[in-house]
């Protein structure tokens, strides 16, 4: 049964997650993106809010899972606020700033950033490791996408 304290700390890995998605989403696409020259491979529009949202779900609640093991704000937890800065400055960088190609350098950046809390995670709880596999296969995607957006529009 989960108590008082460990539904309060869920509640606070989720609303830590969802002020970083709220600060990134003020940076949607707008004119300067819907005239870019796009890859084949580019996703509908519509397909990046529900993507995240899921994403940021599973972030939250693998940071918590860690959290109820460790019980510390130690080098796991530090390293999960560090990615929720980094995926924070990349939607302003490419969106806010209009610069794709500091985007890309940030972006890989983060996917390095992610791949070590993944397997920071892993070693902690498992389930913690794998709800981090879909958010390290999306940047992963999103690393290769804007990677080919800054070539075509370079």
């Amino acid at each position: 049964m989960i108590q008082g304290r460990a539904i309060a700390s869920l509640i606070g890995f989720l609303v830590a997650t969802f002020i970083v998605a709220a600060f990134g989403a003020q940076f949607t696409p707008g004119e300067w993106y819907a005239g870019l020259i796009k890859p084949s491979f580019n996703p509908p529009n519509w397909i990046f809010g529900p993507v995240w949202s899921v994403l940021y779900a599973m972030m939250a609640v693998a940071a918590w899972f860690v959290w109820r093991e460790t019980q510390t704000l130690g080098k796991p937890i530090i390293l999960w606020f560090a990615q929720l800065v980094l995926n924070a400055t990349w939607s302003w960088l490419f969106f806010g700033l209009e610069r794709p190609d500091l985007a890309a350098v940030e972006i890989i950046f983060l996917l390095g950033v992610i791949i070590v809390l993944t397997a920071t995670f892993f070693r902690i709880n498992r389930l913690a490791g794998w709800l981090l596999v879909p958010y390290v296969a999306w940047v992963s995607f999103a690393s290769i996408l804007n990677i080919a957006l800054w070539r075509l529009n370079a």
